[in-house]
């Protein structure tokens, strides 16, 4: 074989040597445009875990409305559970003053009953009506009978 390749080299005018001193010179490509390249597999390890990272950002920003979502709901419920808190202790406030008069009046009432401070009339005494008089008016106004003396001192 190496007798083969000798005498097509010899035969045909060129040697290895000739074709590495003068490489061909790069040619304007026949075809343009735009030709996708062989992915390396370092390449293409970075597209998956870039591909797995974005997914699992989606995912987390989906997890993160749907919790604010949620949230807020809970905060809107709390808030109108507080307002009406706020009312209803309001209205206890004042059904609480009006309990503690009337215990007052009732304590007050059941300490009378007990010492027997006001007792009823045991019997109605019935009294003839009285003719209205003529109002008079008064001639003369009185003096009083002595005068004040102002003093110096003491």
């Amino acid at each position: 074989m190496n007798t083969v390749r000798v005498r097509t080299e010899e035969y045909y005018g060129y040697s290895n040597q000739n074709y590495v001193n003068n490489p061909i010179q790069e040619e304007t490509p026949i075809i343009e445009g735009y030709f996708q390249r062989e992915s390396t597999v370092k390449e293409m390890a970075i597209r998956r875990v870039n591909r797995t990272l974005c997914t699992l950002l989606g995912i987390l920003v989906c997890v993160a409305f749907v919790s604010y979502y949620f949230s807020m709901t809970n905060e809107l419920t709390l808030n109108t559970l507080s307002r009406q808190i706020t009312t209803l202790n309001e209205e206890n406030a004042e059904l609480q003053n009006n309990l503690d008069r009337l215990k007052s009046f009732n304590n007050v009432d059941t300490k009378v009953a007990q010492n027997s401070l006001l007792q009823k009339a045991a019997k109605v005494i019935e009294v003839q009506a009285v003719k209205q008089a003529v109002a008079t008016p008064a001639d003369t106004l009185k003096k009083s009978s002595s005068e004040f003396n102002w003093s110096i001192g003491y």
